[in-house]
């Protein structure tokens, strides 16, 4: 009698995983068959949110294991990561896909009188470009990740242009950038494959906190050639596509999600 065989687990790890781009690509990988770790930082109607969320990944049959912790500090990263661990050793598996999605920085000019403080650069930069370098660390290290994994991260226009309030966050942008080719690089020898995808502008809760984000919105729909902004829906699409068998020739790229905004001025 031929025994069916025991589909091994596959995670995926999402940072910033309870809205934005980060629900929808839970929400996407879940549908693709993938387990879903999601990390979080929420307080109030956010909390259950998440949990909303959780409970929609099962419904699914998936598994969704979910923290609200702050992704940027190193305890909360062990514990998520030792949980996982735990899991694995248990169960079998392999976090397959790390989506960094994390969307939390000062929006401050740097000539003001309210002008962006050291301290509030420094946060920015650490939890919106330099934790996806520790998370990626710590997955390889721990053999969580293995050859065919897969790493995601969010940059935008902003990385190469001027939007106002938004230099800090530009600047992490461009640094997460950086990061990407760097990991891209030390990486290959393990099979893995890291790259940013560059969303057309998106009507997320962290794009509304922008100041004069109204204005960006109308302007992305004027200047995207399908008249429609971005949405979260495709880059999680995009995620997906590029997390299965064949892609692992793409890689250190800065890959553009927008349906032409970009080159369309």
């Amino acid at each position: 009698m031929r025994h069916a065989q025991r589909t091994v687990p596959r995670w995926a790890l999402i940072l910033g995983a309870s809205s934005g781009f980060g629900e929808a690509t839970a929400r996407e990988l879940a549908k693709a068959g993938y387990d879903i770790c999601g990390v979080h930082l929420d307080r109030g109607a956010g909390k259950q949110r998440a949990k909303d969320i959780q409970e929609d990944i099962e419904a699914t049959g998936r598994r969704a294991l979910y923290f609200n912790v702050n992704a940027a500090d190193d305890e909360k990263r062990n514990e998520v990561l030792n949980a996982l661990v735990d899991d694995i050793n248990k169960n079998g598996g392999t976090v397959a896909v790390l989506m960094h999605s994390l969307a939390f920085g000062t929006l401050k000019p740097y000539i003001a009188d309210d002008a962006v403080t050291k301290r509030g650069m420094n946060m920015t930069l650490d939890v919106m470009a330099h934790s996806l370098v520790y998370w990626a660390q710590e997955v390889v290290a721990r053999n969580l990740m293995t050859e065919g994994g897969r790493i995601f991260c969010m940059t935008s226009s902003g990385s190469n242009r001027v939007i106002p309030s938004y230099g800090a966050v530009s600047a992490a942008k461009a640094a997460l950038e950086s990061h990407v080719r760097q990991l891209a690089v030390e990486l290959a020898p393990h099979g893995v494959t890291v790259n940013a995808l560059r969303g057309g502008v998106t009507r997320t809760p962290a794009a509304e906190r922008i100041p004069e984000s109204d204005a960006l919105f109308v302007e992305a729909v004027h200047r995207n050639p399908h008249k429609r902004l971005t949405t979260p829906d495709d880059i999680a699409h995009a995620v997906v596509a590029l997390s299965k068998p064949g892609t692992d020739w793409i890689t250190g790229n800065v890959i553009n999600v927008d349906g032409g905004e970009e080159v369309s001025g």
